[in-house]
């Protein structure tokens, strides 16, 4: 996909309806509410994803983060909590996507990849055509204990930049995304969307300080 003007920001691991108006107050274009993961930040209960979903105002999209894998279950998942976007964090058996698609029209299907070397692109021109947008990411889906997002990490961008440019669709870019580098970011991958939970975080509590200085650095990073 080309490059936009200025990328899209989620604000991830929103545990609260307050924390969901704070991230928007300061211009966050979709919020993200984790669901039961096998590691990481921002676990919430579903009850609290569906109290937060309801009073997210529109446009603002809010990402339902699952970690399950059968279609069955997400769809289930999805009609309990209510948001308008699905982001998959894991891999699905094949004619997954197709599923939730039927089942669950006008639900955004963001599938996430976990960008661990150029492998990363074969994988996205599998599932690309399925999905309504891809986000790249820095987990460890291969581990005992898998690890599918909130890493902190940065990957390499000269991937995701190929990635990019070679699918239609929108791409998210995550893993260590903050204000020291969004600027680099931006340059290197020119990325649809944003995507960051721990640097806008103090003892894992949105921080409204550190919220301004990112999307201060964004405006002046825009091209």
């Amino acid at each position: 996909m080309e490059a936009v003007s200025r990328p899209r920001v989620k604000i991830c691991c929103i545990g609260s309806k307050e924390e969901a108006q704070l991230a928007i107050s300061y211009g966050a274009d979709a919020l993200g509410l984790v669901s039961h993961m096998p590691s990481g930040p921002g676990v919430i209960a579903e009850e609290l994803i569906t109290e937060i979903a309801e009073s997210i105002p529109p446009p603002i999209a809010s990402f339902l983060l699952t970690s399950l894998q059968d279609a069955e279950a997400i769809i289930e998942q999805q009609r309990r909590c209510r948001t308008n976007t699905l982001q998959l964090v894991d891999r699905l058996p094949p004619g997954s996507h197709q599923r939730l698609r039927a089942a669950l029209p006008g639900i955004r299907l963001v599938q996430v990849i976990h960008v661990r070397g150029p492998e990363a692109l074969e994988e996205v021109l599998e599932v690309a055509p399925f999905v309504h947008a891809l986000l790249l990411d820095s987990g460890q889906p291969n581990l005992p204990v898998k690890i599918l997002g909130g890493t902190g990490q940065v990957h390499d961008w000269k991937i995701s930049r190929r990635i990019r440019e070679a699918v239609p669709i929108p791409v998210f870019l995550a893993g260590g995304l903050s204000a020291e580098n969004v600027r680099a970011a931006i340059e290197e991958v020119a990325p649809f969307g944003i995507d960051l939970c721990s640097s806008v975080r103090t003892e894992g509590r949105l921080d409204p300080h550190k919220l301004e200085r990112f999307f201060a650095q964004l405006e002046r990073s825009s091209f």
